[in-house]
């Protein structure tokens, strides 16, 4: 005889749409709790699907990261477009970020027309970024968002001070079927930890640079080991760029550039592997990698 009490548990995948830079790696990251995934205030930073694991009490919240929908102009573009449109095929529930500091705009209306192309996800709004706007001004987004369909919820957050994650981690496991637990309890993500640590060089290569050179940055890792006679850990890492001007402004005068590349992206590594490490950076140039796809290929994509 079972016992009707017990609470049902749910199992599945959510993944969170919306403009660039409106905070979707962000959101992940403080709902998962630890980084998984890198942040930038360059668009199209997420290249990957990387997943992030939520464990909760209810259920167990799987959280595909994307790169954001865009209108692509090159071949990388169109195969990150092609991995958004399998992602949002996949999953269980669709997250619509909407900032509350930005009026609803094109974008973001041409976003929320090609949901209709993912009928089996359940859809849900979430306004981000409310601890920058005043209290009338997120009720007029919420009511702005309300009008754009009819949502399973619509669910205001901040995700750097920590508003309201819990009611939206309750919101999206409330809408996940019935499952048992797809991860063990101690993982954060599916990544490897080579996957990672590229991430973390590239978003520190990211940093400070402008107009199209972020587009133009892919890493690879030649090499990870571990010293354990020096209590160390040795990467060896490749950082591609499109042309050789690129090359010079990665690396700056002197080197000076990226030795605080270098230095950005120890000071993130070194507390995932809980090691010390020796972080060796070549810059190499893959010309017009985003449009080549062998090249593509051997970066990755």
């Amino acid at each position: 005889m079972t016992d009707d009490t017990t609470p049902t548990f749910r199992a599945g995948f959510a993944t969170f749409v919306g403009r660039p830079n409106v905070g979707k790696s962000t959101l992940t990251n403080a709902l998962v709790g630890e980084k998984v995934a890198i942040t930038s205030s360059k668009p199209q930073t997420t290249r990957q699907a990387i997943r992030g694991i939520v464990h909760d009490p209810a259920g167990q919240l799987i959280i595909v990261d994307t790169p954001g929908m865009h209108r692509p102009r090159t071949l990388l573009g169109e195969r990150l477009n092609s991995l958004v449109q399998q992602t949002l095929g996949d999953v269980d529930v669709i997250g619509f970020c909407i900032p509350a500091d930005e009026k609803i705009g094109p974008g973001d209306r041409y976003i929320n027309e090609q949901l209709d192309a993912y009928p089996r996800a359940k859809k849900v709004a979430i306004v981000t970024k409310i601890d920058e706007v005043s209290k009338p001004a997120v009720g007029d987004q919420l009511f702005a968002v309300s009008q754009l369909r009819d949502w399973e919820a619509i669910v205001p957050v901040s995700a750097t001070s920590r508003i309201q994650l819990d009611v939206l981690v309750a919101e999206l496991i409330a809408l996940l079927p019935e499952s048992q637990k797809l991860y063990p309890d101690d993982q954060s993500t599916d990544a490897g930890l080579e996957s990672r640590i590229a991430e973390l060089i590239r978003e520190a290569a990211l940093e400070g640079v402008r107009d199209e050179l972020p587009h133009s940055i892919a890493v690879t890792i030649d090499d990870l080991s571990e010293r354990d006679d020096k209590d160390l850990v040795e990467i060896y890492a490749n950082l591609w760029v499109e042309r050789d001007s690129q090359k010079g402004i990665i690396i700056g005068p002197k080197g000076s550039r990226l030795g605080e590349v270098g230095a950005r992206a120890r000071a993130e590594i070194e507390p995932l592997v809980g090691k010390q490490v020796y972080l060796n950076i070549r810059v190499k140039v893959a010309k017009d990698w985003q449009r080549d796809a062998k090249l593509l290929g051997r970066l990755g994509f």
